[in-house]
């Protein structure tokens, strides 16, 4: 073989060799493909934002609704916190998972399913960067102590929170489930541990046995629960901490992004919900009280994080959404904001935890320079779920057979405010009732708000009332006037309907999943 053919078979072999690392590699996202941020509030009610009707100065969450698209119909799938999440990641009903009722603590293990598709995980097989930062709330594998035990689907009593060894890894967190970087707490900020997680092991040994002031300039003995603390930290201090933590994240990955390696940033926020402790920046700044003193600090944060967009010339190549993880909290003191005219549901009935709009209609906007006119509003019907699917189609994405069962995309209604393929709606309350929903139909199947509200589960008020309530939502937005014994076609309609989604295992076209069939449903329907 003299020199120049062996000179070719080298170059052949090399290029052989270049191109197999290339195709072992995860696929590198388009250019074209944007950042995505998605900001999760803590029980920021839907009537709360100054561009939902609201008497809280939010300017930045106003400026992203004069610049994108405000949503009046979104929801979440869950009126509590880790249901939520969970739909909001899987693009999967909280109900399909093991989590029928409540939330997880701060020690329960992981929720999501091993082998699962998350946004996430989606996402990082396109070539994304992905991070979290924030509130988890899904669970994760904490090390216990020799014959220790923690709740699994509950929040944890007192007498489990010293079963963990907080010096060892912690397994089966946000980097289990497609995030290569994670910093954040591990549930809600009024549970256990109270340290700063990073990846897969606390920052500070929480060595201290310690609780919070429930709300600021309130009464001292209503605290956060008791349990480890790190020393040094401050339940104050989480929301400039999350919101550097943000920005450091953007920072960090803007050179890649700007020259097409976008990346993916969950923000599940642990504000404005309990401990309600605006830091003295903020306190007394709304003139109503100390819970919309926290709005404006909220609003603040995601200010920072907007600048922190703009600063780093990514604002044009960035998908930016805001919302909640349900409606607002009774904590907030309801009676005092409306002294000042300030209703954080709106319009709505209800709040946190219930079947009423007011307990998971929320706010959703959506900033995407050039895809999204400045300054639209729709009233097209969407779920949390459906970021999955509607991302998906943006980075052209398929879906797995056994992913996001529940997600439909809304792309369509982003780019031209055309109507989505979302027509249906099922919804869950902390104590795992259901409620269904078909355009302007929504059957709730229980004789209460099915959390917290009046008529609440089991009260006297609740005695005489019918089993089920049916409602008209474009002539009784508010749910004031069950009308199930003059439309009995409509919520029988609506109980098959729900009969399907469940036994299907998925509300999406495709084929049916097994599922755990969610013991309520069936109490409901007396199979």
């Amino acid at each position: 073989m003299n020199r120049i053919t062996r000179r070719k078979w080298f170059l052949f072999a090399m290029t052989f060799v270049a191109l197999g690392v290339i195709w072992c590699q995860p696929a590198r996202a388009e250019t074209s493909a944007p950042n995505i941020v998605i900001i999760l509030a803590d029980d920021l009610g839907y009537g709360d934002p100054h561009c939902y009707g609201g008497k809280i100065p939010t300017p930045h969450i106003d400026r992203l609704a004069a610049q994108g698209m405000r949503f009046t119909d979104a929801h979440t799938t869950s009126a509590v916190c880790s249901p939520t999440r969970y739909a909001l990641l899987t693009g999967r009903y909280n109900w399909r998972s093991k989590l029928q009722s409540g939330v997880l603590g701060g020690l329960s293990p992981r929720l999501i399913e091993p082998g699962r598709t998350t946004i996430a995980s989606m996402l990082k097989e396109r070539g994304y960067h992905t991070g979290a930062v924030g509130k988890w709330h899904l669970g994760m594998d904490w090390a216990l102590k020799p014959g220790g035990t923690v709740t699994e689907l509950n929040i944890e009593p007192r007498e489990q929170v010293f079963n963990v060894d907080y010096a060892q890894p912690i397994k089966n967190g946000p980097n289990s489930v497609g995030f290569d970087d994670y910093f954040g707490i591990s549930a809600s900020l009024d549970m256990v541990p109270y340290t700063f997680i990073e990846n897969d092991h606390v920052a500070v040994l929480p060595t201290e046995d310690r609780d919070f002031l429930m709300m600021h300039d309130r009464a001292a003995t209503n605290r956060t629960r008791k349990g480890p603390a790190a020393p040094g930290f401050e339940a104050d201090d989480v929301l400039p901490t999350l919101t550097s933590k943000s920005v450091e994240f953007i920072e960090k990955q803007a050179m890649d992004a700007r020259q097409g390696h976008p990346f993916f940033l969950y923000v599940p926020l642990a504000s404005p919900h309990t401990p309600i402790l605006p830091t003295n920046t903020w306190q007394g700044k709304s003139g109503i009280n100390p819970y919309a003193d926290f709005v404006m600090a909220t609003d603040a944060a995601i200010g920072e994080i907007l600048a922190a967009l703009d600063k780093e010339q990514l604002t044009d190549k960035t998908l930016f959404v805001l919302t909640s993880d349900n409606g607002c909290s009774p904590q907030a003191k309801f009676e005092e904001l409306a002294a000042k005219d300030h209703h954080p549901s709106g319009p709505l009935r209800g709040h946190k935890a219930d079947l009423f709009e007011g307990g998971h209609r929320v706010p959703f906007i959506i900033r995407w320079p050039g895809q999204v006119a400045a300054g639209s509003t729709s009233d097209q019907l969407v779920c949390q779920t459906d970021l999955f699917a509607t991302i998906a189609d943006i980075v052209g994405a398929e879906i797995p057979p056994n992913a996001a069962e529940d997600s439909f995309s809304f792309l369509a209604t982003l780019r031209t405010g055309a109507a989505g393929k979302r027509d249906h709606l099922v919804s869950h309350s902390i104590n795992g009732s259901f409620a269904i929903r078909r355009g302007d139909w929504k059957l709730l199947l229980c004789a209460d708000s099915g959390g917290w509200s009046v008529p609440r589960p089991g009260s006297p008020q609740t005695k005489d009332l019918p089993p089920m309530q049916l409602f008209n939502l474009r002539d009784d937005l508010g749910e004031k006037t069950n009308v199930l014994d003059r439309h009995a076609e409509q919520s029988q309609e609506l109980m098959t309907l729900l009969e399907q989604i469940v036994d299907n295992g998925r509300s999406t076209p495709g084929t049916p999943q097994s599922n755990h069939v969610p013991v309520n449903f069936r109490k409901h329907i007396g199979k």
